[in-house]
């Protein structure tokens, strides 16, 4: 899932279950204890253990990097002169990449787990 995340554009983050939010925690925080069934109590780890879904659900976030193009002049250099200038941007520009960014995040999830479920698939046939 990180893999085909990343390569969307614009792409500069993910993280799953409590991701980041780990820092805060101790290690008796952080584990997910299993309950009879193999379900576990929280689901701190998202799914997701040594890189192996658990049956919990898998829970991530990703992050954008904001549109690069504002549309109000911003100081830059000029590559070829190398000398400081006003950049003026101009054209049509996305002010915001969440709409489309969403549905391209959700889409690549699909994929990748639609993928292992083929390889999954074709190793059973296999047997």
């Amino acid at each position: 899932i990180s893999h085909i995340v990343f390569s969307i554009p614009g792409i500069h983050g993910i993280e799953f279950g409590a991701g980041f939010g780990f820092a805060d925690l101790d290690g008796a925080s952080a584990n997910d204890r299993i309950l009879s069934g193999g379900k576990t109590k929280t689901n701190n780890s998202g799914g997701i253990n040594g890189g192996i879904a658990n049956g919990m659900p898998i829970v991530f976030r990703a992050c954008f990097r904001p549109i690069p193009t504002v549309m109000r002049e911003q100081l830059s250099i000029d590559f070829v002169t190398g000398e400081e200038t006003v950049l003026t941007p101009r054209g049509r520009h996305d002010v915001c990449i969440l709409p489309r960014g969403c549905a391209a995040v959700e889409a690549a999830a699909a994929i990748a787990l639609l993928d292992l479920v083929f390889r999954q698939q074709r190793i059973l046939c296999t047997l």
